[in-house]
């Protein structure tokens, strides 16, 4: 079983590695080794790490990081990215989990969040699907390279009431 905390800088190196092995076969799908979750640097990942505008959770089974998601909010408007779960650990409601528990800590945060957003790849049907399980819905296309359409999505949060 796996168990849901806040990522720290000692998580860098980790989480890194995990986004890299996450992304191979995204970037194989679209024939593109270039896509931004496989050219990520370490030290880019240690300033999110360092930054205290940056929400950054991981799943961690043991020791070992198997999924990590980042956050931060615009306005009123919650900005999800790098979802990334370990292949061999893929089908287990690890995204699933990590998508619940970064719009809860949000919500925390910001009670007056009034929407997620996330894109992925055009090609990437199982992401598209969860998305839409977690209360996802297309806002638009992107064509980002002649081989690579953006998908945009958007979660609309409900106001939370004092209580």
């Amino acid at each position: 079983m796996f168990e849901i905390h806040p990522a720290t800088s000692a998580d860098a190196g980790e989480i890194h590695t995990l986004q890299r092995a996450a992304f191979v076969d995204e970037a194989q799908a679209y024939g593109d080794p270039f896509i931004l979750p496989l050219t990520e640097t370490l030290e880019r990942v240690e300033r999110l790490l360092a930054d205290p505008g940056s929400l950054v959770l991981k799943a961690v089974e043991g020791h070992r990081v198997i999924g990590a998601v980042r956050a931060q909010v615009t306005g009123t408007t919650g900005v999800v990215g790098r979802l990334a779960v370990a292949p061999d650990r893929r089908r287990r409601g690890v995204a699933a989990a990590l998508l619940e528990r970064v719009e809860a800590e949000l919500r925390d945060l910001r009670p007056d969040l009034a929407a997620l957003t996330l894109f992925t790849g055009a090609q990437s049907a199982q992401n598209q699907l969860l998305y839409r399980r977690a209360g996802y819905a297309v806002t638009h296309r992107e064509r980002v390279a002649d081989h690579l359409v953006m998908v945009h999505m958007r979660k609309e949060l409900a106001a939370v009431t004092p209580g």
